[in-house]
């Protein structure tokens, strides 16, 4: 009995309901083993998919926060050309990030859809993340389209590790609240492997020695980090892959079926055309904007303006970790009584303040670089607060894009996941790389030299570029907070398109065997999992 309805054949025998036939069927899925439920659910599981994405936070933190200053203040490529190598790059990654989701989506393999792109991209990982951070001795203009080729690949295969692995989380449970907590641990390892590298970078690696006596300029150090970096990115992913392999069997697998090009951009267009995904969309684009600028530019906020040394700027990231566990404390229970866009725009307006503060004290000559261990301190209370806020109002922010789901749901009747988070990833990678190549600008802009040691800057050129950034900052967080006030879907609304949802799947979906059963949704053509 149960083998014939998990057969795919059967799902023909479920009509859909004739208001909705434009709609998938949904397909009743038996409960799995509870033994196999529980181990789905353990902790053990969770640790396994989250430590993957600590390859992916090393990457992202690398190429935000130290990249830059290491192909211009090292090797002095011009701040302008590193920009817009970074950017070429991560433009060509954005793109890659649908084609990378559809054949993961239908890939047909003894190890399911996931499992090979992951396992394969562990070893080109970690060999062109260690070639970036080891160039050869080439000129500066060389060394720029060396960049734009080795960025290209390092983005290319981390694409395919973490695109597959993010998809899996939907296969390990469909219960919401898990799926929660395993996105909870993916983001926890996600910043906590990118703090620990960036950590380890300032106060391990970048060490002083006779010839440099600023460790933040000593190649030797990022040599180093890369080196350790790759062997951490490889050993993550595998980790990952091998700990999450035993559920294979347990996944969907996709039903063989001609895919054409037209269909999918058929179905892309259809997802863009949702007035709460635009929005999120265009908003997503003014903060990642502002976020890549930021990133970039703080290396030099830190050691041009206050003149921090790598250890000073090593203890100031470590205030992230903190920040990190404060928004994850702070932020379930502010949604629940402000809602997600309310708490989003109150963390991201006190956020924005305290973390402008210290830098606006300090154009204005009340606060100092004197003041070594106090301005130290002072620098780690803000940095950790404000970072808190807008590592709570981003949490926010890919909420709101999963109650999207629904809301396109109801008007097109296809669960568009993949696509949406496709797309969000499209606009955050290639707007961050529109950030990183404005803070190349704003250097070139600022007439900012690249063999200078910190000191030994004229004040007026350090000045000027700290007021370029923070105006281009605050500017274009504050457009992205003014089109986000526009979101339309609130708690009511989508508890709303939850009750139609039920409804429909109600009508559709016939008993099995007398006993309430989870229903999944599922292409006519896709096979529903098999337990």
């Amino acid at each position: 009995m149960v083998d014939s309805i998990l057969d795919p054949p059967s799902l023909g025998a479920i009509a859909p309901n004739p208001d909705t036939s434009k709609r998938e069927v949904k397909a009743v899925v038996p409960p799995l083993d509870p033994e196999v439920e529980r181990d789905l659910k353990s902790v053990s599981t969770k640790v396994f998919y989250g430590l993957g994405s600590i390859a992916f936070g090393v990457k992202d933190n690398g190429f935000q926060t130290i990249l830059l200053p290491f192909y211009n203040l090292v090797l002095h490529v011009p701040a302008q050309l590193v920009g817009l190598a970074i950017f070429i790059a991560l433009v060509v990654d954005a793109f890659l990030d649908p084609i990378v989701g559809q054949i993961s989506d239908n890939l047909r393999t003894r190890w399911g859809r996931r499992h090979p792109l992951m396992y394969l991209s562990a070893l080109p990982v970690a060999v062109s993340y260690l070639l970036l951070w080891n160039p050869p001795a080439w000129s500066p203009h060389a060394l720029f389209f060396y960049l734009i080729v080795v960025a290209i690949i390092v983005r290319t295969f981390i694409t395919f590790y973490e695109i597959p692995s993010s998809a899996l989380v939907p296969e390990l449970t469909e219960d919401y609240d898990e799926r929660t907590s395993f996105i909870g641990y993916r983001v926890f390892f996600g910043w906590y492997g990118g703090l620990t590298m960036s950590a380890l970078a300032f106060l391990v690696f970048m060490r002083t020695d006779a010839t440099h006596t600023v460790g933040q300029l000593n190649p030797v150090g990022y040599s180093h980090y890369g080196l350790t970096a790759a062997l951490v990115m490889f050993v993550a992913i595998l980790f990952s892959s091998a700990g999450t392999h035993r559920f294979i069997p347990y996944f969907r697998q996709p039903a063989a079926r001609p895919f054409t090009l037209m269909q999918y951009a058929k179905e892309m267009l259809a997802t863009l055309n949702n007035k709460a995904f635009l929005i999120l969309l265009a908003a997503a684009i003014f903060f990642n904007l502002a976020t890549g600028l930021v990133f970039a530019l703080n290396f030099y906020v830190n050691t041009f303006f206050w003149k921090l040394n790598n250890s000073q700027i090593g203890v100031l990231t470590l205030a992230a970790f903190i920040a990190v566990l404060l928004a994850f404390v702070i932020s379930p229970p502010l949604s629940r009584r402000l809602g997600k866009k309310l708490s989003a725009g109150v963390m991201f307006a006190i956020g924005l303040a305290i973390n402008s503060t210290p830098l606006v004290l300090g154009l204005l000559g009340i606060l100092t670089a004197k003041a070594s261990g106090g301005l130290l301190a002072l620098l780690f209370v803000f940095t950790t607060l404000g970072s808190a806020l807008a590592i709570g109002s981003s949490i926010m922010l890919i909420s709101m894009i999963a109650d999207i789901v629904e809301d396109s749901e109801i008007r097109t009747g296809r669960r568009s996941e993949g696509l949406f988070f496709a797309g969000s990833s499209f606009i955050q990678k290639a707007s961050s790389g529109l950030g990183l190549f404005a803070s190349g600008l704003v250097l070139w802009a600022a007439h900012f030299p690249t063999d200078k040691l910190p000191g030994h800057i004229d004040p007026h050129v350090v000045w000027n570029f700290c007021i370029v950034y923070l105006s281009s900052s605050v500017g274009l967080y504050g457009i992205g907070f003014l089109i986000i006030s526009f979101f339309p879907i609130t708690r009511a609304t989508h508890n709303e398109n939850l009750r139609q949802l039920i409804a429909e799947a109600a009508l559709a979906t016939p008993p099995f065997g007398g006993e309430a059963l989870m229903t999944a949704v599922a292409s006519p053509d896709s096979e529903p999992r098999k337990s």
